[in-house]
């Protein structure tokens, strides 16, 4: 049995490792058309910031390693011009000899992954503009910085790879700024969750330049739809498309976007071809539709279960649910699932909450909050999505509940799972825990709750109580206005001058202390709704949505 596996990286070097381990006797060639026919593409912005120094190190496996250990025939610098799927043929031409050959196979693997996408702005073609891809774009960048010292950068795109270029051009001694359409960075995250980011990121020195887009470059400028800004060098990170335009030429079924159609196992429409990686349309594990979800983790299982069929071992994709995490300098941002604006347009009856919590037990040295936010199925209880920002830790939990979502956990479940304590390294209720016990708490009726984006909208005739259970001092620094103090300590001694008749709306700093208010009243008989979130949350949100600080005209 003959396979040829046309791309390598992700998922073509996991199908070709994986096929070798199922079946020494296969014959398999892997043609690459660049260099590289394995490497970490992940890691690459990290090369230019310099927290990797070695380029070796991005290399995983070399022809010479691949046919040393797999027996695998890699070629590089041969790319696949034209497939013949009566015949079972390839043609390849190679790009250092400049000659065309052919190839038959018995089964054929298609992993072309994704090209940047470049804009049809003016100037987008300047030699100061670079995209972010493979190893040669990465030392094309690399070089740049070093040879032509640039002082300045623009990063065209707020997504994960944007975020981690503005990042590393920042540590790489660069004046940075991310221009992104939307209004808030990374697109998985909700703009609530985003705005402790783009805080953070602005107080490292980083300018963003929100609900904006790049109309041209001209030189050292980037002119925007409102202001423009000097840079010596752009980075495009507006996205990438599937490029399949040899599948297509061939005739197999591709989507509107470009991707190629398969099925459970990696099948595409013409026999004895596979497709896998970010090439290929996917079905999200949450809502069930039809997909584009670039990732290197679901990649790397479709190039095994790809192998896995090839090979006569039943094995099926079931989805992809969009987990990932981001480093930004000390931050960490993880998501998985879907967010609010995706569970709208999926029809989901939803609900939500957010716990603002320590990464591991609050008296042991080092630890930092955590905003988590989670997603609920109302019918079913199922976890459909959860966003953690957060510093330590947030890995670890957003890596559980991950692993509960894909298990069909109901949100009420994570009350129950025994997770590792020790000072150290969590709590006695872990924040996992601690997100089940409050959504328990909504579910059962025990708590009803508003949200930051309710509170414009609540009456101010007089026919609500507003109440703000923080302390003296911490309404100092800020406050919701129209809501009075009574700290919550001093609450049952002062309860009779709340009105029994009204509903009454607290809030406190993280929802914990107005929690707590909210059963103390409810206690007595009155009608309690608490703001989850806090104080905190709402006052990211609104000043982040208030002050659009590089959002002007002429900006420089």
């Amino acid at each position: 049995m003959k396979t040829i596996i046309i791309g390598g990286v992700a998922g073509g070097a996991s199908a070709a490792a994986r096929l070798r381990r199922l079946d020494e006797s296969a014959e398999i060639i892997v043609l690459e058309r660049g260099e590289y026919v394995s490497f970490a593409n992940c890691g690459l912005p990290y090369y230019i910031g310099e927290v990797i120094t070695d380029k070796r190190n991005l290399t995983l496996q070399t022809p010479e390693s691949f046919k040393a250990r797999f027996n695998i025939d890699v070629r590089i610098k041969n790319e696949a011009i034209k497939i013949n799927s009566d015949a079972k043929t390839i043609i390849i031409k190679n790009l250092d000899k400049n000659s065309v050959y052919e190839e038959s196979y018995d089964n054929l693997i298609l992993s072309p992954g994704a090209e940047p996408i470049r804009p049809n702005i003016d100037g987008i073609d300047g030699s100061n503009v670079f995209t972010l891809r493979n190893i040669p774009d990465t030392l094309n960048i690399k070089e740049y910085i070093e040879n032509s010292n640039p002082k300045s950068a623009v990063v065209i795109g707020g997504g994960y790879i944007g975020v981690e270029m503005a990042e590393n051009l920042k540590e790489a001694g660069l004046n940075v700024s991310i221009v992104e359409l939307a209004d808030h960075l990374l697109a998985p995250l909700d703009f609530d969750m985003a705005a402790d980011v783009h805080r953070y990121v602005k107080e490292k020195g980083i300018k963003l330049y929100l609900n904006n887009g790049v109309k041209a470059v001209d030189g050292n400028t980037v002119v925007l739809q409102d202001g423009e800004i000097s840079a010596d060098m752009v980075m495009l990170s507006v996205g990438v498309r599937p490029e399949t335009m040899l599948a297509q030429e061939c005739g197999i079924k591709t989507n509107k976007r470009g991707s190629i159609i398969v099925d459970r196992q990696m099948k595409t429409s013409i026999p004895d071809i596979y497709a896998v990686g970010d090439a290929v349309e996917v079905e999200d594990f949450i809502t069930k539709a039809p997909a584009f979800i670039p990732l290197a983790g679901p990649a790397n299982k479709q190039g095994r279960i790809a192998a896995d069929n090839i090979a006569g071992f039943a094995s099926e994709y079931s989805g992809t649910q969009g987990t990932a995490v981001l480093k930004i300098f000390d931050m960490t941002v993880a998501a998985t699932g879907v967010n609010e604006k995706a569970a709208k347009a999926a029809g989901i009856n939803y609900d939500k909450t957010y716990i603002y919590l320590a990464s591991h037990a609050s008296y042991y040295p080092g630890a930092h909050n955590m905003s988590v936010k989670a997603l609920w199925d109302k019918d079913t209880l199922k976890i459909v999505g959860v966003q953690i920002v957060g510093f330590d830790g947030v890995d670890k939990r957003m890596d559980v509940l991950a692993a509960a979502v894909r298990f069909g956990a109901k949100i009420t479940d994570l009350t129950g799972l025994e997770l590792c304590y020790a000072p150290p390294f969590g709590s006695a209720k872990d924040p996992v825990n601690m997100l089940g016990f409050v959504a328990e708490n909504v579910v059962s009726g025990k708590i009803n709750q508003f949200f930051w984006h309710d509170i414009e909208k609540l009456p101010s005739d007089g026919s609500v109580t507003l109440l703000d259970v923080r302390t003296k001092t911490e309404v100092q620094y800020g406050k919701i206005e129209g809501f009075i103090n009574i700290p919550l300590d001093s609450l049952r001694e002062h309860i009779s001058e709340i009105p029994k008749d009204k509903p009454v709306y607290v809030h406190c700093h993280s929802g914990l202390r107005s929690y707590i208010a909210c059963r103390i009243l409810a206690g007595s008989g009155y009608d309690c709704f608490n703001l989850a979130g806090g104080w905190r949350l709402y006052e990211s949100v609104i000043n982040e949505r208030a002050v659009p600080e590089y959002s002007c005209t002429k900006c420089k």
